[in-house]
This record gives C-alpha cells, sequence and structure tokens, in this order.
C-alpha cells in the first residue's frame, strides 16, 4: 500500500498496538498504518507462524508482534507497558482480536457463550483498560473498536456474537463521553461479510443469500476495512467520537 504524501495523515512516527493482527482484517490494519509510517505492535493468540509472515512480508516496516491472550487483563497490562517503555508513548489502540463460535441458541454450548463474550468484550476491557492510562496521561489518543454489523442486524445462529458486538458499539459510545475531557477519541468500525478466514464457513454455506442482502453484491475486502480504521486514526477524524462506522456495502436488514 502507497501511504499518503509526506505525513499528510499525521500518523508518521505514531506508535500504535493491535490486537488480533496475524490474519485478515487484523493484517490488514497492522500494514496500514504501517504504510503511514507508524510504528505497530501487534498481538496474536496462538499462530505465531502467521504473525511472523506478517512481519516478513513488510520488512521496511516497524512491525512487531507478541503472544497475548486478551481474556488475561494482567497479560494486557503488561504488553502494554512494555510497548510504552520501548516507545515512551502511545497513541492509538485498535481492539480487532475477536472470535465467533456459530450455532442456533438451544445448541449453543457454555463454552461457546464463554469463549465469544471473554474474547469479543472482556478483551476490549482488558486492552483498552490497559492503555487508557498512557493516552490520559499524554492528553491525546486514539481508540478504535472493531464491531460488526451483527451488532446492529442479527443473524441466524450469532445471538453470542451478535450480542458481544452489540457490547462493543455501547462499550465504545460510552467510553468516548468518559474520555473526550482528556482529549481522546473513540469509535468503532463495524465490517459487514468481509472475504476473510472467519468468515469462509458462513460463505461457503450462504453464499448467494447473504450477496442478496448487500446492495453492493459482493463481498467485502480487508483492505477496505482497514482503511476505514485508517480513517479514524489519521487527523482528519479528530473531531470524529463515539461513532459507528460500517463498512458493509449496504447490508440490508430482512
Amino acid at each position: 500500500m502507497n501511504s499518503p504524501e509526506g505525513n499528510q495523515d499525521g500518523l508518521r512516527g505514531g506508535v500504535a498496538l493491535v490486537t488480533g493482527g496475524s490474519r485478515g482484517i487484523g493484517r490488514a490494519i497492522v500494514q496500514r498504518l504501517a504504510a503511514s509510517g507508524m510504528a505497530v505492535h501487534f498481538t496474536y493468540r496462538g499462530n505465531a507462524a502467521a504473525a511472523n509472515e506478517v512481519i516478513a512480508a513488510n520488512p521496511a516496516a516497524n512491525i512487531t508482534a507478541a503472544a497475548v491472550e486478551v481474556r488475561d487483563s494482567a497479560a494486557c497490562a503488561t504488553f502494554a507497558e512494555q510497548v510504552a517503555d520501548r516507545a515512551g508513548r502511545i497513541d492509538l489502540l485498535v481492539n480487532n482480536a475477536g472470535v465467533v463460535r456459530d450455532n442456533p441458541l438451544t445448541a449453543m454450548e457454555d463454552e461457546d457463550v464463554r469463549v465469544v463474550l471473554e474474547t469479543n468484550v472482556t478483551g476490549v476491557f482488558n486492552m483498552a483498560r490497559a492503555v487508557a492510562p498512557f493516552l490520559i496521561s499524554q492528553r491525546r489518543g486514539k481508540i478504535i473498536n472493531l464491531s460488526s454489523v451483527s451488532g446492529e442486524k442479527g443473524g441466524r445462529g450469532q445471538t453470542n456474537y451478535a450480542a458481544s458486538k452489540g457490547a462493543v458499539n455501547a462499550f465504545t459510545k460510552s467510553l468516548a463521553v468518559e474520555l473526550a475531557p482528556r482529549g481522546i477519541t473513540v469509535n468503532a468500525v463495524a465490517p459487514g461479510v468481509i472475504e476473510t478466514e472467519m468468515s469462509r464457513a458462513v460463505r461457503e454455506l450462504a453464499g448467494e443469500q447473504i450477496l442478496s442482502r448487500i446492495l453492493l453484491r459482493r463481498i467485502g475486502q480487508p483492505e477496505e476495512v482497514a482503511h476505514a480504521v485508517w480513517f479514524l486514526a489519521s487527523h482528519f477524524a479528530n473531531y470524529i467520537t463515539g461513532q459507528i462506522l460500517h463498512v458493509d456495502g449496504g447490508f440490508k436488514l430482512e
């Protein structure tokens, strides 16, 4: 990707933390922010090979990876402290890590509910709580949470996932109110159906049905979500906070 000329987006030299940055949307976000000249520190859960591949594929960029379980609040706090100690500051947090465990409610196991809520909701709390003190002390910075079209438009077999992303939306708006007096903006990006490994099962099972609900009649690309995150991270979005930006090709509610 080509970064904007000079430092027109205000990101060059900044420090970003991205959770779940080894694959899919997270990987595209890491690459987009690095292309704008940010030092990007991303987390991954268990796939070290995928994480190393991101770094190897971008040799000219300032990218590092760390294995962090976002459900572990102490691990999140340690990661944020280590980055702040090395870099001297933190400018941006992108809460991207998330999982799906789709099933009809009556067939859903306790583990399906627990893992989705702990990763998608508690993980966002843990990282935001770990990073916020650094942003507050600087009296500047940005937090961007990855939500989903499912947070507002329910889908079959996604009660756990939809509930988690609805919570992310509410969290985003509430934290925006809380941190605005300190000069910190908080927003979310809500992707629709994007061509990633996470969405593969759904796309293969109901591809034509899904396309019929998308006004643009195509599946989105991870880079298109990454561009939305880049915009909210840039100084072009300095007067935007508490918003949910939908990147869904015009996903329709049935």
